[in-house]
């Protein structure tokens, strides 16, 4: 018969084949190949009659590469294994013959042809042995090889990788039916942890399931009482205090928008910002009653004021807490807030107002999730302590802060108004690990005095904008290894920068990957006249690396620019069309931006801050800067003023001394002569027992740049470089009036020759 392709232990084709006459088949033991061996199956000739041959005594017997016995099959010029338990390929090969007596088991496997442990170089395995490491050493080496080519690959991609996570969770909020706002993430916290403690404010603690509780009478009181429905704004003028927190998330539960007024505002400025945001109630903090007396008159009528407090002694303003106490703390229907959306106002921040009166900026309930990817990317946890000193009617204060704060699950200590001597006092007694910043309010806790529990602190993170380099360098040496997450950020804008790598006085990287999500670059600006400069195609110009440009960035669903509440021209300056091609549309930051060789982002100016003098534009920040290092200056803020009958803004300065110090003309001009080129250097300077500063401490300089450096308007002390006495000497009313012709015409002279 003929041999069966189905080959199994039992035999050929799962029976014991017929075997023909002739002498039995050997005991297994004394065949060749010792204990065990199995006897190859005869060859399937072409000419085969199908029958089986008796097994010769000198069988191919088939080994694997150890030495141990593995049986094959040759047929037709192939080799099957019957059964295989070698860990590599199976050596097939045909058998020799048996060696003589008395030789050694390896001699006996050798003589036969079939390969051991040491010999087995010339298999498959074998070959591909040397590739397979090289490969594992390329593994390893790679990272290696990466991080000297582009030391910051791994944080540009773990950077890019947690933006994108970000995005894509609040695209899929955005998705659900209804949206999920932060209203519903700090409603599962309060379900999830209604005892943990949410606010800390002096010596009070107040849980997540107290705040929710105060909030659902908020919500009621003003719907109840009076009136309010989704879609209404209510515009909040306070101070930091809890009730600032669970009074916007009761609007938040009723679908309302909240205005956050700057309490620090009055008159004309007040005024402005409540109509611009079309409010129709006021809620004010007792405390600012008489700036509420003034604008009363202006109001409209239907207009409601109330004070956040039981009792009103002003005509015309009622009280609003003995409301809230009457009415339920049982949770709000989701009814009252069906119709909020991602695109539906939920806050009106407004710009400080440096420059001119504040301008709201629209944040919508998808923007707020934005602003709380900030704190997911620094590494906030459940466990931290977060202190926040900054007024909660700015963006960084709320949008990061409060909200960074619920997403997190986290606590935060609320102080009322920024202390540098309280500062560390409050980290130690509320456990902070979490501070935030912006401005000059880590400079100030540098010039606060030196205390010997300086380093005596929990603080691991600090997150914020506007910190120089110097006193990133100064503030980390003295207060410990904190990680300052500097970032950059406009409230209105469409775009945030966050520097991810610790580099010192930068605010971002050109992050390749983001670049292919968020179209942004830096264009040439022309600070004269005020406005990007287009080529001859009229398009705008990008910037190379190394030079000063103006930031844009497209405006996208992506990244999209809501405006300004009640300005319409206002936001549509802040746009930019016709960037690089025809039709596109793009958001104007109005900020200066640097790139450096190795991606590195710095800012460097506001364009309304940036002068220009003598054909160069000048950066006030870096002038500050500068005169900032003189031991004896405690605060400068730098401005350009107009010179009569020349073009541009010459540089002036107000200074405020340290305590016990006095000005020094001709270190100053030493300093400045040695750090600035002469068109940066200030001509003029202002001495001030205290600088005006924003509530958000940025420089006011309205005032300053309209008071220019005349001696009969300035009541301050003024002072002029004189390069023939290489100093700054004082400018008296008499020797502006009695030399206003020759004195300081050859001032300005020497000015424009330099």
């Amino acid at each position: 018969m003929r041999v069966s392709s189905d080959l199994t232990p039992g035999g050929v084709g799962g029976r014991r084949p017929r075997r023909a006459s002739g002498p039995p088949a050997q005991p297994r033991e004394d065949r060749v190949g010792g204990p065990g061996a199995q006897v190859a199956a005869p060859h399937e000739g072409a000419g085969s009659t199908g029958e089986s041959r008796p097994e010769p005594q000198a069988a191919r017997t088939l080994l694997h590469p150890r030495g141990s016995p593995g049986p094959c099959v040759q047929r037709r010029g192939s080799v099957f294994p019957l059964i295989s338990r070698a860990r590599g390929p199976a050596a097939c090969a045909p058998a020799q013959p048996a060696s003589p007596p008395g030789a050694s088991p390896v001699t006996e496997l050798h003589s036969r042809g079939a390969p051991s442990a040491l010999a087995g170089t010339e298999g498959p395995a074998a070959v591909m042995l040397p590739a397979i490491y090289t490969v594992l050493a390329g593994l390893l080496f790679l990272p290696l090889l990466v991080n000297l080519c582009c030391p910051y690959f791994f944080q540009d991609m773990s950077y890019f990788l947690q933006v994108a996570s970000v995005a894509r969770r609040v695209r899929s909020y955005g998705q659900r039916r209804p949206v999920r706002t932060i209203l519903r993430e700090f409603l599962e916290k309060a379900r999830q942890t209604p005892h943990k403690p949410f606010l800390l404010f002096r010596d009070e603690t107040l849980t997540y399931a107290q705040v929710d509780r105060r909030s659902n009478q908020v919500a009621r009181a003003l719907h109840d009482h009076l009136g309010l429905r989704q879609g209404d704004c209510v515009a909040l003028f306070m101070g930091n205090e809890p009730a600032y927190v669970w009074l916007w998330l009761g609007l938040v539960k009723l679908g309302c928008a909240m205005a956050c007024l700057n309490c620090n505002i009055r008159a004309k400025s007040l005024l402005h910002c409540f109509q611009c945001c079309g409010a129709k109630v006021l809620l004010a903090s007792p405390e600012l009653q008489a700036a509420v007396e003034e604008i009363l008159p202006s109001l409209q009528k239907d207009v409601s004021i109330y004070y956040v407090s039981r009792t009103s002694n002003t005509d015309g303003v009622h009280s609003f807490l003995d409301k809230v106490d009457e009415v339920s703390t049982e949770p709000i229907p989701e009814s009252w807030r069906s119709e909020v959306t991602f695109s539906t106002p939920a806050l009106y921040i407004y710009t400080s107002g440096t420059t001119g009166l504040p301008k709201a900026a629209v944040i919508n309930h998808h923007r707020i999730w934005y602003g709380t990817g900030l704190t997911s990317v620094s590494g906030l946890k459940a466990d931290d302590v977060i202190y926040v000193t900054l007024p909660l009617y700015h963006s960084a204060a709320l949008m990061i802060g409060i909200h960074g704060c619920i997403v997190a699950g986290a606590t935060l200590a609320l102080r009322s108004k920024f202390s540098a001597s309280q500062f560390w006092d409050d980290c130690r007694k509320y456990n902070v690990t979490v501070i935030q910043y912006i401005g000059e309010l880590l400079r100030y806790l540098c010039n606060s005095p030196q205390k010997p529990n300086d380093h005596d602190h929990k603080v691991r993170l600090a997150v914020g904008n506007g910190l120089r380099g110097d006193v990133w360098k100064q503030f980390v040496k003295r207060f410990g290894d904190i990680h300052i997450y500097e970032f950059y950020a406009a409230t209105e804008g469409n775009i945030g920068l966050l520097n991810y790598t610790r580099k010192v006085g930068a605010v971002g990287r050109v992050n390749y990957l983001q670049k292919k999500v968020i179209s942004y670059d830096l264009i040439k600006y022309d600070v004269e006249k005020d406005e990007p400069v287009r080529d001859e195609n009229g398009y705008c110009v990008k910037v190379p690396k190394g030079e000063v440009g103006l930031l844009v960035c497209k405006i996208t669903q992506l990244t999209p620019f809501s405006g300004y509440a009640g300005g319409k021209a206002q936001t549509e300056k802040k746009k930019l069309r016709d960037v690089f091609k025809k039709g596109d549309l793009y958001f104007n930051s109005g900020d200066l931006l640097m790139v450096d060789r190795e991606n590195f982002i710095y800012f460097h100016d506001r364009v309304g801050d940036t002068f220009r003098w003598k054909g160069e534009n000048v950066a006030t920040t870096e002038v500050a800067d500068i005169i900032g290092l003189l031991d004896f200056v405690q605060e400068v803020n730098v401005y350009g003023v107009h010179v009569p009958g020349h073009e541009g803004r010459i540089g002036m300065a107000s200074i405020k001394m340290k305590e016990n110090h006095e000005f020094d003309g001709k270190k100053f001009f030493q300093h400045i002569a040695d750090y600035l080129p002469s068109y940066a250097r200030p001509r003029f300077l202002r001495m001030q027992d205290t600088i005006e500063i924003t509530g958000t401490f940025k420089h006011c300089k309205v005032t300053l740049v309209e008071e220019g450096f005349n001696p009969s308007v300035i009541k301050d002390a003024l002072y002029f470089l004189d390069d023939t006495a290489k100093s700054y000497v004082p400018m008296t009313e008499d020797i502006y009036n009695a030399d206003i012709g020759r004195t300081l015409s050859s001032v300005l002279q020497m000015c424009l020759s330099r």
